[in-house]
Parts: structure tokens; sequence; C-alpha cells
């Protein structure tokens, strides 16, 4: 009975991911580029035993029994398929950050699932497989196993539907600072977000725009050219939201103080601040910035009221195994 422990980062995307072609296989309906968020994390443990008649999650500390054990389970049944082993899994996992508000949470919980679980298993996969293994958890997640900066191909299958690095963690100094306006669970989650992007009319103008925005946010990431980049990443967010919000039923995330940060960044860069605002599956805003004008972003964005907390992350790495808990 070995028990492996992994880490991964949840990611924030520049180019968003919204709806699926095939939701099965979580294919996306578009390729996306994120960034890992270093300092924020999700550590799961997992451990298969011949003694459990069934799986096990607890989740910060709190057994769980309703949907999130239902898709752990189901994603440790996917491994243990690849594994050849019918042993039920006793798995532990806890956040840093809040869950389902818009940071990725699940994301970073089921790349660490992947990591753990497999190897836990016997199994020995290299990144594009844990990618690929990772994206059929929640499709987000096959962008946290990789490090750095990170291009989600759509692909055609399941087999070439899988994330990579496009620059390491270290090639640019970005600061991610999130103003925390909800902690709340959203009301509707990506899951089901996901599944009505269609019925949204401008999902089709959307998806149009995505390869010109994925080649000039790649450009500006290899590139390190921050207006570039805020450009592509403001419009690529609020082309999202008025997906999400022309939806049917339509879905409104954004609360009175996510547009009024909106607001303020947009004024703070015509002052010379390198900052832009993108805005996951929540009301709470990514403030991305270059590190050296992190200090004064997040002074400016604890001053905006409505704003209860700004957390801060670097560029972060990839999913790996704590010390003692196997190798990849």
């Amino acid at each position: 009975m070995q028990t492996v422990s992994a880490i991964a980062h949840p990611n924030i995307a520049f180019i968003k991911y919204w709806g699926n072609r095939y939701p099965v296989l979580r294919l996306p309906a578009n390729g996306s580029i994120s960034m890992n968020l270093g300092g924020l994390f999700t550590r799961t443990q997992v451990c298969f035993n011949s003694g459990l008649d069934r799986d096990i999650l607890v989740l910060n500390w709190r057994p769980e029994s309703g949907r999130a054990f239902q898709r752990v389970s189901q994603h440790l049944d996917r491994i243990r398929r690849m594994a050849g082993i019918q042993e039920y899994a006793e798995v532990i996992s806890d956040n840093n950050f809040p869950m389902g508000a818009g940071i990725a949470s699940s994301a970073s919980a089921f790349a660490s699932l992947t990591l753990a679980a497999s190897v836990a298993a016997g199994l020995n996969l290299d990144e594009r497989q844990l990618s690929r293994l990772a994206r059929l958890g929640s499709g987000s997640a096959c962008r946290s196993i990789p490090e750095g900066f990170v291009e989600w191909l759509a692909g055609e299958s399941d087999m070439d539907s899988y994330a990579h690095s496009i620059a390491p963690a270290r090639h640019w100094a970005l600061v991610d600072c999130i103003a925390i306006l909800s902690q709340e669970h959203k009301s509707i989650g990506s899951t089901e977000g996901h599944e009505l992007a269609e019925t949204s009319p401008l999902q089709a103008a959307r998806l149009a725009q995505i390869p010109a925005h994925l080649e000039q946010c790649r450009r500006a990431v290899v590139e390190r050219d921050f207006d570039r980049l805020a450009r592509v990443v403001e419009l690529d967010s609020n082309l999202m939201h008025a997906v999400i919000m022309t939806s049917s039923p339509p879905v409104i995330y954004w609360q009175p103080a996510t547009l009024t940060v909106m607001e303020m960044v947009r004024g703070w860069r015509s002052q010379g601040i390198p900052a832009c605002y993108t805005i996951d599956a929540g009301p709470n805003v990514h403030v991305i910035c270059e590190a050296w004008a992190a200090d004064e972003v997040e002074e400016r964005l604890r001053d905006i009221p409505g704003v209860s907390q700004v957390l801060r992350a670097s560029v972060g790495g990839a999913a790996y195994l704590e010390q003692g808990g196997g190798s990849r």
C-alpha cells in the first residue's frame, strides 16, 4: 500500500477555454494558453488499499460524498483500468486558496490527483500522458501538469488534445494579483457553463477569433511584450463573458466590484503601470502585472471597495511529487 502525495498549481487562462466539442472526452471547442500560479496549490495524497470497500475522499479536511466524490471516483476508475488494478483508494486533498470561486481549483485538484494516483497505481506516465489523463477529470487540469506558460492544443481526438509548456516559469517575471470579491461557490460551475456555451449566439464569433488570439498571446509571451499581452488577454476575457451572459439561461458571474476593478486596471495601464485583467468563471479578478509593479498593484487593489483580499502568485512550475512520494 504505497501512499503518494503530489502538488499542482492552479492556472489562469490568458486565452480562455469555454465550451466542449466532445464533452465525454473534454475535447475543447478551442485551444487555450495559461500561466501556472506559483504559491497557490492543491496537495493530494492517494493510497490504494485492498482493505477498503469503496473510495474515500477527504477534501479540505471534510469527508465528501457528493458530486466532488463522484468526479474523483470516476477519475480513479480510469486510472484503475489503465493499471489493471481493482483496489479502492483513500484520497486526501486540500487547497491553500478558495475553491469554486474562479481560481481554477478543479485544475490543480485533478492535476495533483492524476499524478499521485497514477504513481500510486504503478503507472509510469510521461508529461503528455499525464496531461491527457488530467484533461478527462477537468479540462483545464491538463494545463496544470506542465510548467510555466502553457498551451493546451485542442486536438482532434483524445490522443492529441494535451498541454505543453511554451515557456518555462523563469522566462518572464509576471505576477497575478487576484482580487478576491467572493469566496462563495459559484451557483453554476464551469462544467455546467461549458455545456451552455453553444446556446449563445456569440460563441461562433468568439471561436472564429481564437486562432488569431492564440498567435498574438503566444508571441507576446515569447517576446515578453506586455502591451500585446494586455490587449489580447482583456479582449479574450470579455468575449468569454459575453458568451456566458448571452447563453440560455444567461449566467452573470460579475459583481459590481468586478466592473470597478476592470475599469481601474485599464486606467492604471494608461498611467504606465503594466497591468491587465482577466476573469475566469467567477467574480474574482486576476490582475496580471510585471513583477516590479506588483506591490503597487496589490496596494491599489486593496483600496477598492468590495475587494476583501488580494492573493499574489508568481509564475508556477509543473505538477510534482512530494519528497518520499515516488518518482516520475
